[in-house]
């Protein structure tokens, strides 16, 4: 068994990995780098040299994709369409629930569907997932074995959300004999990431308390993909018994993860609020269907500034300027709960000047969707590798400071799996 990693030895984002066996191929994740242009044809330019990509060749025998963040998928349809791929189930269909809604949107045409602890055969690859505490909803790390090796790639985890005992079953009854570890690094090299980190009923406190201490309308500026974050915003919400309102585009991926213990958008303590931008989206694309599905809650923008004070609302920037949120303010307070390197970019100054504008405070509620350096050290005890390979990281070079057996590999480099 050879490896590639194509993308992801010493950058967070954009990951893409290689594996050969007996002349046939597999290929780990298709990611857009975090620092890539949005426009399509930068992103032509960006997908990796993996033969059979683009032109045909029967050796390449699919892709698998670990979970639904742009930076693991986001270039997978710049590739034959043809070419199967697998994906967890739920993931998928919050893929194809979002395209409506976001630049860039695509889902895969007849993808395969990852289970966890189901074996997939793939030619020579036996590929066996395990599904992980990730702030991406449907997560898995991969084992994939061929040529009596066994190679376990983690993909993206953590283990203090709110699937914290998949990580702790792992550790319980991780595989065994695994010749590779390829382990995901984000928080190495990070101030303040040794320890650990909030967990989601930490923040689900924190949220409680600002809600309570807001006299008006509580934004909270949150991904709506981030499932353990709405949830958590949820629970705080109804502990404060305020309402909590969502747009379509969240009442959508709400409904495709396909659980009806996750919040959605029928719940008594639940409504719709469909902005002025998203009122013109939905004609534009014709979603009044969609948007039938998810009425039975619907709040005007007549009746907000009457429901602000006792409401939760999920906040994006595109918002801003709408008639039914700008009567609404008065009291107004804003969480920000995501990575706060997003506030140091451009498309942030609006929102931020925005709020001081109208004197809204902003407070960072957040955690992080990677695990910490010490839950890193106990993940890689667990499994033992005989070689443990940095990826997703930008300081591959500190991982000999906390592992054994740490072997670094460039970009572009084949090497054996021994």
């Amino acid at each position: 068994m050879k490896i590639c990693i194509h993308r992801g030895a010493k950058e967070i984002g954009g990951t893409c990995i290689e594996i050969e066996a007996q002349g046939k191929h597999i290929v780990l994740d298709i990611g857009v780098p975090l620092d890539a242009p949005e426009d399509e044809q930068s992103l032509e330019g960006l997908l990796p040299k993996v033969s059979g990509f683009k032109e045909q060749d029967d050796s390449l025998l699919g892709v698998l994709i670990s979970h639904m963040h742009m930076d693991h998928y986001g270039l997978g349809h710049k590739i034959r369409q043809d070419i199967p791929v697998w994906i967890g189930r739920s993931a998928h269909n919050m893929m194809k629930a979002a395209i409506p809604f976001i630049r860039n949107g695509f889902a895969f045409k007849n993808p395969n569907f990852l289970q966890n602890d189901r074996q997939v055969k793939i030619g020579p690859f036996s590929v066996t997932p395990y599904l992980v505490d990730h702030s991406a909803f449907d997560a898995y790390a991969l084992l994939i074995e061929a040529d009596g090796k066994q190679v376990f790639y983690s993909g993206d985890f953590r283990g203090h959300g709110r699937k914290s005992s998949l990580f702790d079953k792992l550790l319980a009854k991780p595989p065994g004999n695994i010749d590779v570890l390829l382990m995901e690094g984000t928080t190495l090299g990070r101030v303040g990431t040794m320890e650990g980190f909030k967990t989601e009923t930490d923040l689900e406190n924190d949220f409680f308390r600002a809600f309570r201490e807001t006299d008006g309308l509580h934004l909270v500026w949150a991904s709506s993909q981030n499932i353990d974050r709405l949830v958590t915003i949820y629970k705080a919400a109804n502990k404060a018994k305020r309402l909590f309102i969502i747009d379509l585009y969240t009442a959508e991926i709400l409904k495709a993860t396909g659980r009806d213990t996750i919040p959605q958008s029928g719940w008594p303590d639940v409504r719709l609020y469909i902005t002025h931008r998203q009122r013109k989206q939905i004609i534009d694309k014709n979603l009044f269907n969609t948007l039938d599905q998810h009425k039975s809650n619907r709040v005007f923008h007549e009746d907000l500034p009457k429901l602000a004070k006792n409401s939760v609302m999920l906040f994006r920037p595109g918002f801003m300027g709408d008639k039914g949120l700008e009567n609404s303010l008065g009291g107004t307070a804003l969480s920000y709960s995501m990575w706060n390197g997003y506030l140091e970019k451009d498309s942030s100054r609006k929102v931020l000047e925005w709020l001081e504008k109208n004197q809204i405070p902003l407070k960072e509620i957040h955690t992080s969707g990677h695990a910490s350096v010490t839950n890193l050290i106990r993940f890689a005890k667990a499994i033992n590798p005989q070689r443990l390979v940095p990826i997703h990281t930008f300081e591959p070079e500190k991982y000999s400071e906390h592992f054994h057996n740490v072997e670094c590999h460039q970009d572009g480099e084949w090497w054996d799996v021994r």
